[in-house]
C-alpha cells in the first residue's frame, strides 16, 4: 500500500487592523477582549477563544468586529470537532458575504481538513475556494493540496491535472512527482511511472519508497534481473507488508528467467493477500518444485488449486497427475489426468492426460464410469491417434477385468466390430454368471445362451454349459439342465476338472427332479463312487441315491445306501435314518421297521420327522397286531404335534381301528373329532363318509342325516357330478392339455367351492398357471392350499405363496405364510427359506430385533451355502448400522466380506473403507476404495459413497484437490442418488470454507 505524505501548511495567526483617532472607551475595551481573544486562538486554546467571540459578538454593535468574531467562532468550532461546524461556516458566509474573509474562511477549513487526513471534507471546502484570488504562493500550496486530496479521494485524472501544475515547484515537486508518478503506476503505464520517477530529486523519498514500485514495474515490464536487484535493495528497509510483496516479485522474477531453485524460498516467503495465497501463487512454488524433481512437495502445491477452471490449472492439474504417478500414487493420479483432459485450453495437455485416464482406469478400476467406455470415448475422440491399436487391446481386456460385465455387454451389443466373436463369449458368459449370482436365473440363462452361440474358446464353451444347466434347472426346466450337464460331461477339457466332480450330481438331480430314477441312480450312484472333499454334497449325493432306490422299489441297496449316509458326519441324520426304518418295512422286516422307527423317536428328539416316524410306528404296531401300541403312537403323535398334516390322519387311523375292532362308538367320536377339528380337509370328508358305514351299522341314519346337515362342505346328494367333474379335469391334465385342463378345474370349483377333491382342483390349478408363468393368477389358488394347513400340498403351496410374494417385495402380505412354513416345513431348505426371508421381512419393517433373532436362526442351520451365509450376515450388519451398533456392524461385515459376492461384497467393502475412515486409518480406507471401484464397478451406488469416503479421506491427508474435485464429480455423475449429491455438496461446501481461509481463489459460496 502507498504510505500518504502530508504537507503541514501553517495556519494564518494574525489579522491586521486600522486605528480610529475618535474610538470611544466601550470600543477600546472590545479591542482588548478582541485582542486576548485571538491571542488564545493562535495558541490552539480554541475552547476558551470560541466563548469570548460568541460574547463579542453578541454585543458588539461593530459589523467588522461581529463579523470576525463569527469568522473565528466558526473555525473554533471546526478544530474543536464541533457538532454544526461547518453549518457556523456556512451561516458567517451567508450572513457577511461582504466579509473580506470569506475566501480566507473556505481555503482555511479546507486546510483543516487537509492537515487532519480528512480529504473528502477538505475537496468539499476546496471546491468553494476562488482560486483567481489567491496569491501565486497560495496557488501553489493550493493545487498541491486539492490534487492530494483528489489523490486520496480515488479521483486521479483530477488529481494528475492539479498534481501536474507544482511538479517543478522547489517545495511540492518531488511530492507532486512521486503521486503522479503512483497514478501512471496504477494504470500500468510503467514507462511513464519510470519517467516521473526518475526527475524525483528527494533522496529521502527515494530512499522510503520508490525502490519498491520501480522493482515492481521493472518485474511487470519484463526486466527480471532489474525488479530482482531494486527488491532486494528494498527489502531491509520495508515493514513487514512490503516484505511479503517483494519476496513475490524477486520470486516470480526468478521464476521466469527459469532460476527455480532460487524461486522457491522467496516464493514460499509470500504472505499472499490478506493473508491468503491464490491458485496462482500455489501453481508458481509448485511448478518450482516440479523443475527440482520434488514431487512430495509439488503435490503440496498443486493439490491446494481448487476449482481451477484455466490453463495455468489444466497445466498444474497434468503436472500433478504426473507426480502422483511418480509416487505410485495410480487413484489420485487417474483423478487429475481426468480433470486436466475434461479442460481443453492447451489440446495437447488434454489428449495425453485423456490417455493416461484411461490407462489407468483400466489398471486401477473407474467409479465414475465404465472402463471400456473410458477407452471407447477416446478412440471415438481421436480415432486416427497413434495409440489406438494400444487402446483397442485395453478395451478387450478391460471388459473382463474391469468386470463392468453389464455395461460391457449393452456396449457390445451396440458395437459387434468392438471385440472378437471369443471376446463376446467370455462377456457373456461372465455376465451370465453374474446374474446367476444374483438370483436372476432367467436373465443368467439367456446371457449364456448367447455366450454358446458364439462359442471359440471349447473350455469358456462348457462352463457357459454347465451355469445355463444350473440356471435352468432352478427355474425348472429341468429337461435343459439335464441336456446342458450331459453337454458338460462329454468335455474332457483340463479347464473343467472343478466342474466334473459335481457333474454327474447335478446330472442326477435333474433327472431326480424329473422322476426318471433309474438315470438318477446311475449318476448319483457315480458321483458318490468318486467320493467328493464336501462331505455334505457327498452326503446329500448319498441321501438322493438312497431316495432314487426307494421309489424305484429297490428297499434294500437303499437301506446299504442311507447307511453311508449315516456313516458320514454330514447333516440329515434323522432323514436317513427314518427312510432307512421305512425301507425294512417294504422287505418284510416289520421287526425291525418299529424297532428303527422307536429308536429314531428316541434318538432324534428335535427332529422335524418325528411327527412321521409316530404315524408310521403307529401303523406298524397296528399292522402287526399290536393295537394297544399303535393307537399310543397315535396319540402321542396328536398330543405333541397339533399342527402337523398327519394329526387328522392319525385321528381317522384311531376311528378305523375302533370301528374295525367294533368299538363304534369310540369310532363315531374320532371321526367326529376330525371333521370337527379339521373341516373341508379330505380326511374330514373321508370321515364324514366312514361314519356313514358306522351309523348304518348302528340303525342310526337319521343321527347321521341330522349330523351332516350343519357341514356346509358336505353334500351328499351331488358326489357322483362331483367326482364327476373333478376327473374330467383331471383327464384333461394327464392328457397334456393345459388350457382345457384350466378351464375344467375352473368350473369344477365355481360349481363346487367346498366339494370332495376342492383342495386337489385348487392346488392343481396353481401348479398349471404357475407353470405357465401366470403367477398372479397362481396367488390365489396357492394361498387356497396353504390355509388349509394339514394337507399333503401345503408345504409346497406356502413356498409358493412365500416366493411370490418376496418375488414383489411384498414383505407385509409375506411374513404370514413364511411363519407358517417355518414352523410346518419338513423339509430343511423350505424351513431355511423361510427363515432366511423372515429375516429379511423383518428388516423391511424396522424390526431390527427380530431381524437379528431371524439371522441368527439361518447362521444356526447346518450346511447352508455361503449365499445365504452373506445374506445373515447382511442383515445383522445394517440392523446394527440403524440401531447404531457400529461395532457388531463392523464384526458382521468383516464376516460378510470373506463370502460375499456382487452388491453384497461391495457393500460390505464400502463398510470396511468406512471404518477404517472412522477410525483414523485414511490411507488404509483409500485402498478399500480403490478396490471397491477397480473390482465392483458395477454398482454404482456403493462406488459413489466410496467416493465420498475416499474424499473425506483425502481431506485428512491434506489433499484439497483430491477432495473438492471427487466430490464435484459425484455430484455431477450421480445424480440418480440424491441423497448422495446432498452428503457431497454439504462435505464440499464444508470443505470450501476452510479453503477459502488460506485461498483467495476459491469461493465457498460457489455451487
Amino acid at each position: 500500500m502507498l504510505k500518504k505524505f502530508l504537507v503541514y501548511i501553517p495556519v494564518l495567526t494574525g489579522i491586521l487592523w486600522s486605528s480610529n483617532a475618535q474610538e470611544t472607551k466601550i470600543y477600546t475595551h472590545e479591542q482588548k477582549d478582541f485582542e486576548d481573544a485571538l491571542a488564545l486562538y493562535n495558541n490552539e486554546q480554541y475552547q476558551a477563544a470560541q466563548t469570548i467571540f460568541k460574547k463579542i459578538k453578541s454585543s458588539t454593535e461593530n459589523e467588522e468586529v461581529a463579523a470576525n468574531s463569527a469568522y473565528f467562532t466558526a473555525n473554533a468550532a471546526v478544530r474543536l470537532n464541533q457538532q454544526g461546524a461547518d453549518q457556523l461556516m456556512e451561516d458567517f458566509v451567508e450572513k457577511y458575504p461582504t466579509s473580506t474573509k470569506r475566501n480566507s474562511a473556505f481555503a482555511d477549513v479546507a486546510e483543516y481538513y487537509f492537515e487532519t487526513g480528512k480529504y473528502p471534507y477538505a475537496l468539499k471546502w476546496y471546491n468553494k475556494v476562488n482560486q483567481n484570488a489567491l496569491s501565486r504562493g497560495e496557488m501553489e500550496k493550493f493545487n498541491f493540496n486539492y490534487g492530494y486530496s483528489l489523490f486520496s479521494s480515488r479521483m486521479t485524472e483530477d488529481a494528475e491535472r492539479y498534481l501536474s501544475k507544482v511538479s517543478n515547484s522547489a517545495v511540492y515537486g518531488s511530492q507532486a512527482k512521486y503521486y503522479l508518478g503512483y497514478i501512471s503506476y496504477q494504470k500500468d503505464d510503467y514507462e511513464m511511472a519510470n519517467e516521473r520517477f526518475d526527475q524525483i530529486t528527494d533522496q529521502d523519498l527515494l530512499e522510503k519508497k520508490l525502490s519498491y514500485y520501480q522493482a515492481d514495474m521493472n518485474f511487470k515490464l519484463g526486466k527480471f534481473e532489474a525488479a530482482i536487484a531494486l527488491a532486494k535493495k528494498q527489502l531491509p528497509k520495508s515493514d513487514r507488508k512490503e516484505v511479503s510483496e517483494l519476496n513475490k516479485i524477486i520470486g516470480e522474477s526468478y521464476f521466469n528467467l527459469k532460476q527455480y531453485s532460487n524461486a522457491i524460498p522467496y516464493l514460499g516467503a509470500y504472505k499472499g493477500k490478506g493473508g491468503k495465497w491464490s491458485n496462482t501463487d500455489f501453481y508458481l512454488l509448485g511448478y518450482c518444485y516440479y523443475m527440482q524433481e520434488d514431487y512430495a512437495n509439488t503435490i503440496q502445491q498443486f493439490n491446494k488449486i481448487i476449482g481451477g477452471t484455466n490453463s495455468v490449472s489444466q497445466n498444474a492439474y497434468y503436472h500433478l497427475a504426473e507426480c502422483y504417478l511418480k509416487l505410485d500414487k495410480k487413484q489420485e493420479a487417474l483423478n487429475a489426468f481426468r480433470n486436466a483432459s475434461q479442460m481443453d485450453f492447451k489440446p495437447e495437455i488434454q489428449k495425453d492426460a485423456f490417455l493416461n485416464y484411461a490407462r489407468l482406469s483400466y489398471e486401477v478400476g473407474n467409479a465414475y464410469e465404465s472402463v471400456p467406455l473410458v477407452i471407447t470415448n477416446y478412440l471415438d475422440t481421436y480415432p486416427n491417434d497413434e495409440h489406438q491399436e494400444e487402446m483397442q487391446t485395453l478395451l478387450v481386456d478391460s471388459f473382463i477385468t474391469s468386470k463392468n460385465f453389464a455395461g460391457a455387454m449393452e456396449l457390445l451389443e451396440k458395437n459387434k466390430g468392438y471385440a472378437t466373436k471369443a471376446t463376446y463369449q467370455k462377456v457373456a458368459f461372465y455376465r451370465g454368471i453374474e446374474l446367476f449370482m444374483e438370483t436372476d436365473y432367467t436373465g443368467a440363462s439367456e446371457t449364456l445362451e448367447k455366450s454358446l452361440k458364439n462359442a471359440e474358446d471349447l473350455t469358456f464353451k462348457a462352463r457357459a454349459d454347465y451355469w445355463k444347466a444350473e440356471a435352468d434347472y432352478l427355474l425348472n426346466r429341468f429337461d435343459a439342465a439335464a441336456a446342458g450337464f450331459l453337454s458338460v460331461k462329454q468335455k474332457t477339457s483340463s479347464g473343467l476338472q472343478t466342474f466334473l466332480p459335481d457333474v454327474d450330481y447335478s446330472l442326477a438331480y435333474a433327472y431326480f427332479k424329473q422322476k426318471d430314477y433309474d438315470k438318477a441312480i446311475t449318476y448319483f450312484a457315480a458321483f458318490t463312487e468318486k467320493g467328493s472333499s464336501d462331505v455334505a454334497k457327498l452326503n446329500d449325493g448319498y441321501l438322493r441315491l438312497g431316495d432314487s432306490y426307494f421309489a424305484t422299489s429297490k428297499y434294500w441297496p437303499a437301506i446299504e445306501t442311507y447307511n453311508k449316509a449315516l456313516a458320514l458326519s454330514g447333516p440329515e441324520k434323522d432323514y436317513a435314518s427314518y427312510q432307512k426304518g421305512m425301507s425294512y418295512g417294504f422287505v418284510g422286516k416289520g421287526d425291525t421297521k418299529i424297532e428303527s422307527l422307536e429308536n429314531f423317536i428316541s434318538q432324534y428328539t428335535r427332529s422335524s420327522l418325528r411327527d412321521d416316524a409316530l404315524y408310521e410306528l403307529g401303523n406298524s404296531y397296528i399292522n402287526d397286531g399290536q393295537e394297544s401300541k399303535g393307537l399310543q403312537a397315535y396319540d402321542r403323535l396328536i398330543r405333541e404335534f397339533r399342527a402337523s398334516s398327519l394329526v387328522p390322519q392319525a385321528l381317522m387311523r384311531q376311528g378305523l381301528v375302533h370301528y374295525n375292532g367294533d368299538r363304534n362308538e369310540d369310532a363315531l367320536g374320532k371321526f367326529k373329532t376330525v371333521v370337527r377339528d379339521f373341516p373341508k380337509s379330505q380326511e374330514a370328508i373321508q370321515a364324514v363318509a366312514t361314519a356313514k358305514l358306522v351309523y348304518v351299522d348302528l340303525g342310526r341314519v337319521n343321527e347321521y342325516a341330522a349330523w351332516v346337515e350343519n357341514l356346509d362342505f358336505v353334500d351328499v346328494t351331488d358326489t357322483e357330478l362331483d367326482n364327476a367333474n373333478f376327473e374330467s379335469a383331471q383327464k384333461q391334465n394327464r392328457d397334456g392339455k393345459i388350457d382345457a385342463a384350466i378351464r375344467g378345474y375352473r368350473n369344477y370349483i365355481e360349481q363346487f367351492p367346498n366339494g370332495l377333491h376342492a383342495l386337489d382342483a385348487n392346488f392343481s390349478l396353481a401348479v398349471l398357471y404357475f407353470g405357465k408363468g401366470d403367477k398372479e393368477a397362481a396367488l390365489p389358488y396357492y394361498k387356497y392350499v396353504a390355509d388349509r394347513n394339514t394337507s399333503e400340498y401345503a408345504e409346497q403351496a406356502l413356498t409358493r405363496v412365500c416366493e411370490m410374494y418376496i418375488g414383489k417385495q411384498d414383505y407385509k402380505n409375506a411374513l404370514p405364510y413364511l411363519l407358517k412354513l417355518e414352523t410346518r416345513a419338513n423339509i430343511k431348505q423350505n424351513r431355511t427359506f423361510a427363515q432366511s426371508n423372515l429375516m429379511k421381512g423383518y428388516y423391511e419393517q424396522r424390526n431390527y430385533n427380530k431381524t437379528l433373532e431371524y439371522a441368527e436362526k439361518v447362521l444356526a442351520t447346518p450346511s447352508i451355502d455361503n449365499r445365504i451365509k452373506s445374506d445373515a450376515q447382511i442383515m445383522i450388519a445394517r440392523s446394527a448400522i440403524a440401531t447404531n451398533d457400529e461395532e457388531m456392524a463392523k464384526l458382521a461385515y468383516a464376516k460378510v466380506l470373506k463370502i460375499a459376492s456382487g452388491a453384497t461384497a461391495a457393500e460390505a467393502l464400502y463398510y470396511e473403507a468406512y471404518f477404517k475412515h472412522r477410525d483414523g486409518d485414511a490411507e488404509s480406507s483409500n485402498i478399500t476404495v480403490q478396490k471397491l471401484a477397480k473390482d465392483y464397478a458395477t454398482y454404482k451406488e456403493w462406488g459413489g459413497k466410496g467416493l465420498v469416503l475416499m474424499a473425506k479421506n483425502f481431506y485428512v491427508l491434506d489433499d484439497a484437490y483430491q477432495a473438492t474435485y471427487i466430490l464435484e464429480s459425484v455430484i455431477v455423475n450421480f445424480a440418480q442418488y440424491p441423497e448422495m449429491v446432498t452428503n457431497a455438496k454439504g462435505e464440499l461446501a464444508i470443505i470450501k470454507s476452510k479453503e477459502a481461509q488460506r485461498n483467495s481463489s476459491v469461493n465457498p459460496n460457489q455451487d
